[in-house]
């Protein structure tokens, strides 16, 4: 529904910057709207969506905007700019969450808050094989398995799983390395695993230690030290010395280390502690993780907000967008008053249990609050101090290398590949004094001689550019090529083809022993190259975002080069599907593994007779 108004005629005038229009005449459209959960959007005079909401009560909801005083200056500023209005009516408030998400992501409306974290959280996961392994997981949940988190961090769930190796030795490799195993491996030997894959361990035994690590897991580390304790007697008072020793040495290294990877707060909680801080003309917010009663770690998110924007809706929006794919913890502490008891019905439909948001935090929850504030304010410290170095940095650039005062976005190319094999180019971003990781791009490189980099680097301009030249991206300022003369030539080449004039292209070539610090700069349109001072703050800039760019290109060529050598010698071969190549792969352990198998090990896996045994070894052996 829209509002019937014609919008044309309508006087308008520029304040500090921005378009503001004749006041929305609500009178109309008011009356129309009904009392039903639904989303709304505000839009401005040229028809771009200025503000997108939602609402249990639309009419209710709508209505408040225009009969409230005191509004906040980014909403007061706002409903000047407003020319109509539209909603769309849900069925549930749920449903409503989703929507209006869904809109802000894909119109990112200008007043509305954003927080832009679309990476998925970690967990730990326990495997349900007859002996189970420890795992880093992200993504879709398997409910076969056991998980514990989310975490933070991927560091966060790196370190439990370490922790839980050094006590209880659990395996970790995957199950067709732990199938194809005829002795024990490295961590066995560097006391990381109980090496159940050749047997030095029962399942018994092994159950025992997965039991011991699930209740360390779930805050229950009294009980797991008391549990050792009594192993450790009962073995030495059957004499069985040896037994009695493992069980000492995990009786060690859990006391002395599991305090160290969790903060034990005194409670068995799972909850989620949000704090918010401005400060510097930033404003952060802090998630602390609570789970089993242990401090798990904390994430800091710096969205685009004013001094004058409410602390409340900032945590309001916050929690909307945060929890529409995620799991949800039983209890949420924040310093937020507004419609609390509607935050947790939703929270609650959304998570289908009860949630229960502590708003007047006391005690216990109180110390967590201010942790979570304190961690806000000291993240706006160290972003501040990043900021001031990374300013400082660009600052010397353009006075080092004598660039425009107006460069600002600085993009990287790099090549990876081995030998030829699954060539990459990897581009990187640099703007608003930081990496922009949401515009990184990779490019598969295609019909191109094997190891030829400077045609790879030419089909990788080609690609990047053409849109921008065609207006359907940002220019950059600065372009850098890692690789000297003949790598520059080619991005010369390739601008002037496609008409991309004022961007400065500067090649990177390594120094001798390929050295940090002894890089020199080939500026197209100059004669000779440039060498900075080792510390030149400059430099390190042009470091930084060159290392990200290699970092970005050997990730993606490795990944490309792993699919292909593990899939391609068998896609060709005629009976071959995906089933069977999987069920081959996992009998052997990997592509090497078959390759090594002879017709009789091969027509040993389900679905595979005597004759397709053959014919996949016919045909991997003609390779």
């Amino acid at each position: 529904m829209s509002d019937p108004q014609d919008n044309e005629g309508r006087p308008g005038s520029s304040a500090a910057g921005r378009e503001v229009v004749a006041p929305f005449d609500s009178s109309a459209f008011l009356p129309t709207l009904p009392n039903l959960p639904g989303v709304y959007r505000m839009i401005g005079a040229k028809g771009e969506v200025l503000y997108v909401g939602k609402a249990r009560d639309l009419k209710k909801r709508v209505s408040s905007y225009f009969q409230k005083t005191g509004q906040s200056p980014r909403i007061a500023m706002m409903l000047t700019q407003v020319a109509s209005m539209e909603i769309s009516v849900a069925r549930s408030e749920v449903e409503a969450l989703i929507l209006e998400n869904n809109l802000i992501k894909s119109l990112t409306p200008r007043y509305n808050i954003l927080f832009r974290d679309d990476k998925s959280y970690p967990y730990l996961m326990i495997t349900s094989d007859e002996f189970p392994r420890l795992d880093f997981h992200r993504g879709a949940i398997d409910k076969t398995h056991r998980y514990f988190g989310p975490y933070p961090n991927a560091g966060a769930v790196r370190e439990s799983i370490q922790l839980l190796q050094r006590v209880f030795r659990l395996r970790t490799c995957e199950e067709s390395v732990f199938q194809n195993r005829s002795r024990p491996c490295l961590l066995h030997q560097i006391r990381r695993c109980s090496a159940p894959c050749v047997g030095l361990i029962d399942s018994e035994r092994y159950a025992q230690d997965v039991h011991n690590a699930v209740m360390l897991l779930e805050g229950r580390s009294n009980d797991v030290l008391q549990r050792l304790e009594t192993g450790m007697q009962e073995s030495a008072a059957a004499l069985q010395f040896e037994q009695a020793a493992i069980y000492r040495d995990q009786l060690k290294s859990l006391s002395g280390m599991a305090h160290k990877q969790y903060a034990d707060t005194g409670s068995d909680a799972d909850a989620d502690v949000i704090g918010y801080a401005f400060a510097g003309g930033l404003g952060c917010v802090n998630l602390l993780m609570i789970r089993s009663g242990r401090i798990l770690g904390d994430r800091s998110f710096f969205p685009h907000v004013s001094a004058d924007d409410v602390q409340e809706e900032i945590l309001a929006a916050f929690v909307d967008q945060h929890y529409l794919e995620r799991a949800i913890p039983r209890v949420i502490v924040c310093m937020s008053e507004a419609e609390s008891g509607d935050m947790a019905a939703l929270l609650s439909a959304k998570g289908g249990h009860p949630v229960h948001v502590v708003v007047r935090p006391v005690g216990e929850r109180r110390a967590w609050l201010e942790m979570a504030e304190e961690n806000a304010r000291q993240a706006i410290r160290g972003r501040l101090a990043e900021q001031s170095t990374n300013e400082a940095r660009l600052l010397s650039l353009r006075e080092s290398l004598g660039l425009p005062d107006s460069v600002r976005r600085i993009e990287c190319f790099d090549i990876s590949h081995t030998q030829g094999e699954a060539t990459v180019a990897a581009c990187v971003v640099y703007d608003q004094l930081d990496l922009r990781r949401g515009e990184y791009r990779r490019f598969n490189i295609k019909d191109i001689t094997p190891g030829d980099d400077y045609a790879a680097m030419k089909q990788a301009f080609s690609r990047r550019y053409e849109r921008v030249a065609a207006g359907e991206g940002v220019v950059p300022d600065v372009v850098l090529i890692d690789g000297g003369r003949g790598q520059l030539g080619v991005a010369v080449e390739i601008f002037g083809d496609l008409g991309l004039s004022g961007v400065i292209l500067v090649g990177v070539s390594k120094g001798p022993e390929r050295k940090a610090g002894m890089e020199q700069l080939w500026i197209a349109g100059r004669n000779g190259s440039v060498m900075l001072a080792a510390d030149n703050p400059g430099l390190h800039l042009i470091q930084q975002i060159r290392d990200e760019a290699h970092r970005f290109a050997i990730t993606g060529h490795r990944s490309r080069r792993g699919k292909a050598r593990t899939t391609s010698s068998l896609e060709g071969i005629p009976g071959v599907g995906p089933k069977r190549r999987r069920q081959l792969l996992a009998r052997f352990g990997g592509l090497k593994g078959v390759m090594g198998a002879s017709v009789d090990d091969l027509a040993q896996v389900d679905g595979i007779s005597a004759k397709l045994a053959e014919r996949i070894y016919q045909d991997l052996h003609a390779i």
